[in-house]
């Protein structure tokens, strides 16, 4: 009887108009169904309620009587209804009738219908719009990904080295343990305090591989969410935009403190400080470890200091957020200044690290979460923890770019080659940032203050223009931005300097 069916839904196939092909095969495919549910042993008949030419409607199959009753005659299913009652006939497949049973199915009721369309990614949305433009003058400056000055996508000549040795070597593809590659996570700890570090020396800290810094905040909010119930995490305003989804996800609670100051566009550091002074003791404080994205703007050494200070002293528990290790400055030991001051005061705190930027491994998904405690014993069964945890999220980490992290910090060699191209990259931002800064203020006959592009660090700079300026760039100059202001100078080429100043300057002073 299967074969039978599946024969005349290929006829109706042939026979159906394409316009209403797709609603008539429907009553088709659920009656074939049925039959090949268990029906078997039963005289079945097919009942095709009246269908339009739209799907959306009932189709109820009643296993009652011998004849096939079409209850529209004007149906396109018609002749599929027929075809199918004769077949079944002319097969001499006899179906008896033991008992009444009757069965609706419904082609068009589903479970989903109250699931809505999601706006666009904020920052993802504005390369999908990039796209689409077909105009000459375009600039995608939305996405923090590096390009070269040709606006190409940029692979490490050292990545291209080690992939080619692991290569050679014929590594498999096996399950990495939960907590990940143990020689990518000592590698990771190590970059991040420094190799003699007393915490890694006395094996206070637990780490495990994640999914690049995003699975790292991911897997950070879910152990605060279940070992500390209910504790606040106070976030940068502003801050980078997937903060807020990652710790709504998790059920985890935030509020704002106070960052960025518009009036000068700098750091708003008295602001800050009441702010993490006033929240509850034991709150968790999230910090940008350099680069501070989307302002790229940071605190000095000695604001780091005060910061530490009113922190330790209300008790409150750091978790930083290092995405441009070595990537802001050039430097691996500069861009984690911040963190070592804190591990050198013996406190307590989360990192999150990636490996996107600074080594280019955008899709390979490497970083790790690291948490600084009071004991061994403690970092023991805190570790075992996070391997609870992320066993039912992802299970285990991806293996490659751990090993191309591995390799590349294990091999002096290719580690100072590394160094080298870090700073290449930061270099070519740094250059862009001051040309940019340069043909603003030649651009500019006001005299508004434009140092503030020289001060900021890494690849973001909050330009100071609010939505509706940031539409104008978009809608005029064809330059893909972040509606708060942002711009990537890692998307940008020296050679359009220039054109984005005009863009600034006409969208600062003509749009309100």
């Amino acid at each position: 009887m299967r074969r039978t069916v599946f024969w005349w839904l290929l006829r109706f196939e042939e026979v159906a108009s394409p316009a209403r092909r797709t609603d008539s095969l429907v009553g088709v495919v659920y009656a074939f169904i049925a039959l090949d549910v268990g029906f078997v042993g039963l005289k079945m008949s097919v009942g095709l309620a009246s269908m339009a030419a739209v799907s959306g409607i009932a189709v109820a199959t009643c296993c009652e009587t011998r004849q096939a009753n079409i209850s529209h005659p004007n149906f396109n299913g018609l002749k599929a209804g027929l075809f199918l009652g004769q077949k079944a006939e002319k097969s001499s497949l006899k179906m008896q009738s033991s008992n009444r049973i009757s069965m609706a199915l419904v082609a068009d009721i589903t479970k989903f219908e109250n699931v809505t369309m999601a706006p666009p990614d904020p920052i993802l949305g504005v390369s999908e719009a990039f796209a689409a433009d077909k105009s000459d003058l375009k600039l995608n400056l939305g996405v923090g990904a590096y390009r070269t000055e040709e606006l190409k996508p940029y692979v490490l000549n050292v990545v291209k080295k080690v992939e080619k040795l692991m290569l050679e070597k014929g590594d498999n593809k096996e399950y990495l343990p939960i907590d990940g590659l143990v020689a990518f996570n000592k590698a990771t700890v190590e970059l991040l305090l420094g190799e003699n570090n007393p915490l890694i020396k006395t094996g206070r800290v637990a780490t495990a591989q994640s999914l690049s810094g995003t699975g790292s905040l991911r897997l950070g909010a879910a152990f605060i969410q279940r070992y500390l119930p209910g504790t606040k995490v106070l976030i940068s305003s502003p801050t980078w935009g997937n903060h807020k989804n990652i710790l709504n996800d998790a059920g985890v609670p935030w509020s704002e403190y106070r960052y960025f100051d518009a009036r000068t566009v700098g750091l708003d550091f008295n602001g800050m400080i009441a702010d993490i002074e006033e929240a509850p003791s034991g709150s968790i404080i999230l910090l940008h470890g350099c680069a501070h994205n989307p302002t790229g703007i940071d605190p000095s050494t000695e604001q780091w200091k005060v910061i530490a200070d009113i922190i330790g002293a209300k008790g409150h528990i750091a978790f930083f957020d290092v995405a441009y290790q070595g990537f802001a400055s050039g430097s691996l030991d500069d861009d984690a200044s911040a963190v070592r001051m804190f591990a050198s005061r013996g406190m307590e705190f989360f990192v999150a690290q990636s490996y996107s930027k600074n080594m280019g491994l955008y899709a390979e998904r490497i970083g790790a979460l690291s948490i600084m405690t009071s004991s061994s014993d403690i970092a023991s069964r805190v570790k075992s923890q996070l391997k609870r945890l992320a066993r039912p999220m992802y299970s285990n980490p991806p293996v490659h770019g751990a090993r191309i992290v591995a390799n590349v910090v294990g091999d002096p060699t290719l580690f100072d080659e590394w160094k080298g191209e870090m700073k290449l990259m930061a270099g070519r931002i740094k250059q862009v940032r001051q040309k940019l800064y340069d043909e603003l203020t030649g651009k500019d006959k006001s005299g508004k203050d434009w140092s503030f592009i020289l001060k900021q660090i890494g690849m973001f700079s909050y330009t100071g223009l609010n939505k509706a300026q940031s539409d104008n760039m978009t809608d005029k100059w064809h330059v893909y931005m972040t509606k708060d202001g942002r711009i990537s100078l890692a998307g940008l080429p020296s050679s359009k300097c220039s054109y984005l100043a005009d863009a600034i300057v006409d969208s600062y002073y003509n749009v309100k």
